[in-house]
């Protein structure tokens, strides 16, 4: 007697995308809160609520997960910054400053642990790491947008300011553990006033 396979019905993409998103987002809040090295993926499918196969299936590797994390943190990074940027198009001083005051805002959040990026670096120091590679070429857009900010400041060196910026910004993630909430904003905008106008000094002499 033949007997009769039964064909499961493949799951819809949406509900696909879905697993995958939840199971991303826990792991980036565990992470993000936590310390990647600290957060096994047993938590993260425990706290996702699903099977170990499924976080594998999308995430072949953990290291793929933190890449993944990383490159989430990125596209929310640099969505904030491209609103402001396009709110400022044609001055890019109130550009600079503009940047500087969410970034303020966002190191003074009470649940803020500092950059995601630079707190992944520092527990990877192998550069050939997914991870370690997201957040090198995160630190280099960076550097390349303050240096596309600087050259419409009209400096005489434009990537020297951009490398004192990023130091100054990068420098403020760090120490967001250490700030008040109030002297954040001030201390970035005082110390990038004073370094474009030592750039712009420099160009008169």
């Amino acid at each position: 007697m033949a007997t009769t396979r039964v064909r499961t019905k493949a799951p819809p993409p949406e509900a696909l995308a879905e697993v995958r998103e939840r199971i991303l987002a826990t792991a980036s809040e565990l992470f993000y809160r936590q310390g990647v090295r600290a957060v096994g993926v047993d938590l993260v499918v425990e706290k996702a609520g699903v099977a170990k196969t499924s976080l594998y299936r999308y995430f072949g590797t953990k290291d793929d997960l933190i890449a993944a994390f990383l490159q989430r943190e990125d596209a929310d990074f640099w969505g904030g910054w491209d609103r402001v940027a396009q709110a400022n198009a044609d001055a890019p001083l109130a550009e600079l400053e503009a940047h500087l005051r969410w970034i303020a805002e966002r190191v003074a959040r009470p649940n803020y642990r500092g950059c995601p990026q630079l707190n992944v670096a520092a527990e990877f120091p192998d550069a050939d790491h997914p991870a370690r590679r997201v957040a090198t070429a995160h630190k280099q857009e960076l550097r390349r947008r303050l240096n596309r900010i600087a050259e419409r400041l009209g400096v005489e060196r434009p990537d020297e300011l951009a490398g004192q910026l990023a130091l100054l910004i990068n420098g403020a993630f760090v120490s967001s553990q250490t700030l008040s909430a109030k002297e954040a904003l001030p201390l970035l905008r005082h110390a990038a006033l004073a370094l474009i106008e030592a750039a712009r000094k420099a160009r008169r002499v």
